[in-house]
């Protein structure tokens, strides 16, 4: 668990605070800041939460305002690295397509799935159309992204963990210095775990490194333009608009990732309008039923803040 430190420091390239790396590309906006924690204690949502066997945790939140000429960088704890629950298939599809891009796989690569991977008993969103994925189903790449992205599916997650390997995964977080981001879990028990995950550490992240995901996706600089235009596609066409969402203008467009499990509930994003642009990344150690109202407050009160400051 990390504060954020207001004030920053520059060495070489990289701004650092405590010790994560904030890239320069980033003006370091306090003002934003000073009234994104205003917002944040309004809610009631500057404190430590319960997070039951993890203990105490807090807000991990952040937010570049992509009005101006160069991103302008915000937030609340945003280097708070937390459990991210589904918020991370989006790494895993981002290595998923890199190996497309090299010409290693194929989004009509076929894949056959295979236990226990095959972990989800519900879909969580009840008005999709397509099955749960069983043992011996045989789908194709495209598939098993759009499906791990726009459903949130474990099954498709743990089968394209297998197919882009946590250590490539790993590798091209690293490149752009989202240390302590790695994935390291599966979405499936201890017990099922491949030999050698058995034992390690639990995924997190972080709202910087997040965000700094989806600037560089906004800005077609994730890995490559096709990789980030598809990323961009597949995050356009996610079905839970339960959380940041509720709290946007219609007709806004949100191309996001959302995640819950247990004690935590977040959705990360770039809201763009046609004039209020930014990317938001809200980790949030609330359960669902008490996250969403302060998600939609939440959303909106940063919706305003945004085209307030950019008039």
């Amino acid at each position: 668990m990390r504060r954020m430190i207001i004030l920053c420091f520059f060495i070489s390239n990289f701004v650092y605070s405590q010790d994560i790396k904030i890239p320069a590309y980033y003006i370091i906006d306090n003002s934003l800041s000073e009234n994104l924690n205003k917002i944040i204690i309004d809610l009631g949502l500057n404190k430590d939460f319960d997070a039951g066997d993890d203990g105490l945790e807090q807000i991990s939140l952040a937010v570049i305002d992509l009005t101006k000429d160069k991103p302008h960088l915000g937030g609340v704890n945003f280097d708070n690295f937390i459990y991210p629950a589904s918020v991370y298939k989006m790494y895993v599809a981002a290595e998923v397509l890199h190996q497309i891009s090299k010409g290693e796989l194929c989004l009509t690569s076929s894949y056959v799935v295979k236990f226990p991977n095959d972990v989800d008993k519900s879909k969580g969103i009840a008005n999709d159309p397509r099955p749960l994925l069983q043992a011996g189903d045989t789908v194709t790449v495209n598939y098993l992204l759009d499906l791990m992205i726009t459903r949130s599916d474990n099954s498709a997650a743990n089968c394209l963990i297998d197919i882009a390997k946590r250590e490539n995964i790993n590798t091209l977080m690293h490149s752009y210095n989202w240390y302590g981001s790695e994935v390291t879990r599966k979405f499936l028990s201890r017990k099922y775990e491949d030999p050698g995950y058995e034992k390690i550490r639990g995924t997190e992240t972080c709202a910087l490194h997040a965000a700094d995901f989806l600037y560089r996706i906004y800005t077609n600089q994730l890995v490559n333009p096709w990789v980030s235009m598809q990323m961009k596609s597949l995050l356009a066409r996610q079905l839970d608009k339960s959380k940041l969402p509720s709290g946007l203008p219609p007709n806004t467009m949100f191309y996001h990732k959302t995640g819950w499990f247990s004690y935590w509930t977040h959705d990360v994003g770039i809201v763009d309008d046609g004039e209020v642009r930014y990317v938001i990344a809200c980790f949030l150690p609330l359960k669902e039923e008490l996250a969403l109202t302060k998600f939609k407050d939440l959303s909106k009160r940063i919706y305003e803040l945004i085209n307030k400051r950019n008039k």
